[in-house]
Order: C-alpha cells, then sequence, then structure tokens
C-alpha cells in the first residue's frame, strides 16, 4: 500500500467480495480523510443544483431529484470499485423518464413520479441482472455515433421544452419541431420580467461555464435566483416559481403492481434504454479512471453498482441515476481518494433536503430553466465528435443525424428505440458485407498487399490470393462465395490458383464452413488449386470437424500467403 492511495494488490475476500466497501475501508489510511470531504464538499456543490434541474427535465417534483442524487452517491460507495465515480442524476437519463411519461400519456404529479419510479426500479433490476448473466456486451447495442446523436438530439428537444419558461410563455405540439414552431409564434406575448430573468440567468450560468469554469455555476445561480426572487419579490410580480418542496427525508415505497402492468410496455422500453445508455457511461467512465490512477475496477461489480444505486433510487421515488462525468472529474480534480467522497457527497445532500429545502420553493422556474439548458447543451450536444464524426467516418455521422432526427421527430424513447434499430442494422450490413481484398506481392519482399491500397503491387496470371476481413458465418458466409464467383469470371482463363487468406477471419460457423466446402466443390469441378493460409486455430478445429479439411487435403492449408503462393510464382508466372 502507498502513502497516497489504496492498494489494489489484493483480491477481496468475504463479503468484500459482493460489497467491496468492506474490504477498502479495512485499509483506509486517515491521511486520505481530508481530500475526500474536500472532493465530497466539492461534488455537493455541482450535484444540488443539477439534481434540480433534472428533476425538472424529468417531469417530477424537484426534490425527487435530491432523493434520487442522495441514493445514488451513498449506495454506490458501498457497492462501487472506482474510487473517483460519483453516480447520481443524469440530463440524458432524465430525458428518458421524461420521453416515457409521454408515451405513457400519464398525469398529474402522483402517476408521473409513480412511473419515473417504476422505470428506475426495473432499471436496477435490469442492471443487476446483467451483472449476474455477465451480459456487458448488450450495451455494444448502441454504437458510439448512435449514442452521440441520440444525447444531442435529446438535448435539442430538452432545450426546446424549456424555452417558453425563458420568455414566460406556452408551447404545444406533439413533436419537438411543432413545439418550437409554436414557441416561435407565442413569443410576442412574452412576460418581460420572465425574459429579462431568463437572459440575465442563461448569461450567467454560460459565463461563469466559459470564464471561470471551476465556479460551480449552477450553485451560484441558485443562490442569486433565490436572493433575487425573495429580495425583489419575483413571485408576486408574475414571475412563476418552483413551488412548495417540503423539507425532510424520503419514504420507501414499491410501485403498485396494478399500475406498472398497465404501463409495462413503456417502462420496460425506457428501463431498457436506461440500461443501454447508463451502462456505456458508467463502464467507459470507470475504466478511465482507473487507468489514469493505475488501479483496477471490476466492470461486472460496476453494474452491481448501479444497479443498487437505481434499486434505491426507485425505492425512494427517485429519478434514474447513473455515473456523473462532470461530478466524477471534479471529485478527482479535488483530490478524492475513495468512496468516502461520494459518501461525503450523499450526507451533504441529506442535509440539504433536511433544512434547506423549503427555500427552493423562491426559486424562479426561468432559473431552473436556464440551469436545466446549460447543463444539456454542455453535457449532452458534442460537437467536436460531430465533427470528427464527419470527417473520420461519414457514415456514422448520417448514422448520428438520423438519431437526432428520430428523437426530434418521434420523442426521446422512440429516439432509443430508433437508435438500436440503427445499430443493428449497421452492424448486420457490416457483417454481410466485409472486406474482401484481392493482394499483391511488394517487390522484392513476400509481404502481400491490398492492391486497391497499393496498386504498383505486383499480381501474376492465373494467381488469384483473396484475403477475408471478418468472421464467417450466418451473415457473410454468401458475401465470400459472391466475391469468389464474381472475380473467377472476370480472371484470366487461365486461372490455376486461388489463395484464401483467412488471417481476419477469428470465428466461424457451420454455415461459414459449409460455403468453404461448397468453395473446395467448386474449384475442384473447374481444376482450380484451392488453398487456404493463415487459418486460426479454432477455425481449422471447425472445419476439421466439419469434413472440409480432409475433402481440400491437409497439404493445402499454408502458413503464410508467401508459401502458398510461392511455387506458383516461382515456376510458372512473371509480374503484371
Amino acid at each position: 500500500m502507498t502513502s497516497n492511495s489504496p492498494s489494489t494488490h489484493t483480491e477481496p475476500s468475504g463479503l468484500g467480495r459482493f460489497i467491496p466497501i468492506f474490504d477498502w475501508a479495512r485499509r483506509y489510511d486517515r491521511k486520505w480523510l481530508r481530500l475526500d470531504l474536500i472532493a465530497g464538499l466539492a461534488v455537493a456543490a455541482l450535484v444540488v443544483p443539477k439534481s434540480l434541474g433534472y428533476a425538472g427535465i424529468a417531469g417530477v417534483p424537484i426534490q425527487y431529484g435530491l432523493y434520487a442524487a442522495a441514493a445514488g452517491t451513498i449506495i454506490y460507495a458501498f457497492f462501487g470499485t472506482s474510487r473517483q465515480i460519483s453516480t447520481g442524476p443524469s440530463s440524458a437519463l432524465a430525458a428518458l423518464a421524461a420521453g416515457a411519461i409521454i408515451a405513457a400519456g400519464v398525469s398529474g404529479v402522483e402517476e408521473t413520479v409513480a412511473l419515473v419510479a417504476a422505470i428506475t426500479l426495473v432499471s436496477g433490476i435490469l442492471f443487476l441482472l446483467l451483472a449476474l448473466f455477465k451480459m456487458g456486451w448488450i450495451s455494444q447495442f448502441l454504437s458510439k455515433a448512435v449514442i452521440t446523436g441520440f444525447l444531442f438530439g435529446a438535448a435539442i428537444e430538452v432545450v426546446i421544452g424549456e424555452l417558453p419558461k425563458i420568455t414566460g410563455t406556452a408551447s404545444e405540439g406533439s413533436n419537438s419541431w411543432q413545439e418550437l414552431f409554436s414557441w416561435i409564434g407565442s413569443i410576442p406575448e412574452s412576460d418581460m420580467l420572465t425574459l429579462l430573468v431568463g437572459i440575465i440567468s442563461l448569461v450567467l450560468i454560460f459565463g461563469l461555464r466559459f470564464l471561470a469554469p471551476r465556479v460551480p455555476g449552477a450553485l451560484v445561480l441558485v443562490i442569486v435566483g433565490l436572493i433575487g426572487s425573495i429580495a425583489l419579490g419575483l413571485g408576486d410580480r408574475g414571475v412563476a416559481l418552483v413551488g412548495d418542496v417540503p423539507s425532510g427525508l424520503p419514504s420507501l415505497a414499491l410501485p403498485n403492481l396494478e399500475f406498472v402492468i398497465e404501463n409495462l410496455a413503456v417502462i420496460t422500453a425506457a428501463a431498457l434504454g436506461l440500461l443501454l445508455i447508463g451502462f456505456s457511461q458508467s463502464a467507459g467512465d470507470a475504466r478511465s479512471f482507473a487507468s489514469k490512477h493505475s488501479y483496477r475496477v471490476d466492470i461486472n461489480q460496476e453494474s452491481v453498482a448501479q444497479g443498487m444505486s437505481n434499486v434505491g433510487s426507485g425505492l425512494v421515488q427517485g429519478i434514474p441515476v447513473s455515473t456523473s462525468l462532470s461530478a466524477s472529474s471534479l471529485n478527482d480534480t479535488s483530490g478524492a481518494k475513495t468512496p468516502i467522497a461520494s459518501i461525503t457527497t450523499g450526507v451533504l445532500v441529506i442535509l440539504t433536503m433536511i433544512f434547506l429545502a423549503p427555500l427552493f420553493s423562491y426559486l424562479p422556474n426561468v432559473v431552473l430553466a436556464a440551469i436545466i439548458i446549460e447543463a444539456v447543451v454542455m453535457g449532452m450536444m458534442d460537437v467536436p465528435e460531430m465533427r470528427r464524426l464527419f470527417q473520420v467516418a461519414r457514415v456514422d455521422f448520417w448514422i448520428a443525424m438520423l438519431a437526432i432526427i428520430g428523437v426530434l421527430s418521434a420523442g426521446v424513447l422512440a429516439g432509443v428505440i430508433v437508435g438500436i434499430v440503427l445499430s443493428v442494422f449497421w452492424l448486420i450490413y457490416v457483417s454481410a458485407t466485409p472486406n474482401m481484398p484481392v493482394l499483391g506481392r511488394k517487390s522484392g519482399t513476400q509481404v502481400f498487399q491490398s492492391v486497391d491500397e497499393y496498386p504498383d503491387s505486383e499480381t501474376y496470371p492465373g494467381l488469384l490470393v483473396l484475403r477475408f476481413d471478418a468472421g464467417l458465418f450466418f451473415a457473410s458466409s454468401d458475401a465470400l462465395g459472391d466475391r469468389i464467383r464474381d472475380l473467377s469470371i472476370r480472371a484470366d482463363p487461365d486461372l490455376h490458383t486461388v489463395v484464401l487468406d483467412f488471417e481476419g477471419v477469428n470465428f466461424i460457423d457451420s454455415q461459414g464452413s459449409n460455403m468453404v466446402s461448397v468453395i473446395v466443390e467448386q474449384a475442384s469441378n473447374v481444376d482450380i488449386d484451392l488453398r487456404l493460409t493463415r487459418v486460426k486455430p479454432e477455425v481449422l478445429e471447425l472445419l476439421r470437424r466439419d469434413g472440409v479439411i480432409e475433402k481440400l487435403g491437409e497439404e493445402r492449408i499454408y502458413g503464410n500467403v508467401y508459401e502458398a503462393a510461392a511455387d506458383k510464382i516461382a515456376d510458372k508466372t512473371t509480374p503484371q
């Protein structure tokens, strides 16, 4: 154990394997306490006002954001394996919960709170199942391009939804486009005092973001907003206020079973979306901080931690929680050494709920809207990534754009479904159209390379060398057969040897094996010498079990491309 960080060289034992706090707490060094407390305080200053805003995004009273923040930070500290991660409400997950409310068509505070709590609870259970069955691969059903587009679109939708609060007007519509045009039409009816407060709030919070990024802008805005509201009597002058915010701790409650069954489809879809987005955030952030500080995290245990955090939040009627990159980064830069920092944040949130919650009743809605807008614009609109996608992978860029359009046209919940469909279809397309370059010899060497990339590569009459760069299975096997037939038709009439380079084939199924068998038979029927090279052991074993190697002949399996083609190059051909 070093003097400035917990030891990670010993494997947890006993209860510590399932609840990590019982492992690392035994080795806690008191010298870390000061830094952990400072980090916890700094994060609390960020989390409290942000949680109020995220509750607003989710469409529930603001105190439910505090409930979620307290549950997420404290529970994660017990079950998580990352020292810097701070778990709490997330703008993206809150937007997804809001989309579920719209999709379910529920109305009234009680039903809205119940629906969001049920979604949070079910997503927590899914996280636990993910850990139990080690199904982390499921998160791969949302590509990075889709997630980027989804978050960008959700941010735009949230901003459009908050604009009427800035102007003190109302808007309506079944999607974001209609709401935007409705809001534009309402601008002449703006309440001037509300608009003035809104502009000042936006300038203040964005100004602090760019001019003094280390200052907790949301906290400053909440304090200034409360002082201004009370001192100037904004509520009496027509500026809408948040309304009654009760003090005290939440009570534990399970969602009504009949209500859950009535809305099961929406709850399941939203919970699955929360799982996919939440897992990709939490796993990536945990690995990032672990790499930075040279320790290991258990991603399976991280799923448990996120699951328990969401179950806890759901039981206190909180909104969904996940890793907060902004809070975790602040935790890190403030010097957090262990999850004691996260516990500190949770305790401070609880104290806020008990002693300060009623003060938030005087907070103008327009101030809360400014906090929400800043949070989603800065946290969800990844302009640099969109620019990178446009420059590097244009297809990924258009996939992200389709995800954005899907969210704005059909809503956040539908946007997740659109994203999953886009990801799956893109995966199917890529699998069914693998890269299969023709190879040529680099002059004077034994290296074979793609003739498309290196046009000066040497090719030889009668010899075709083809590399297959994908798994050979049901989705891609026909592509191999079609490619060989196409090249054989276009090849010279004296084609006598085909070398298949299987270096990129790391997986093969029965259908892929059958395709190789068909190719062997077809080659034999037209007196073409078929050879395989660089076949991985597991692929070779399956081909043997299926009788393909017996049909081909063991002598036609080679260790590299040059070895497979050497006799044909030396004896019968000259470069073209």
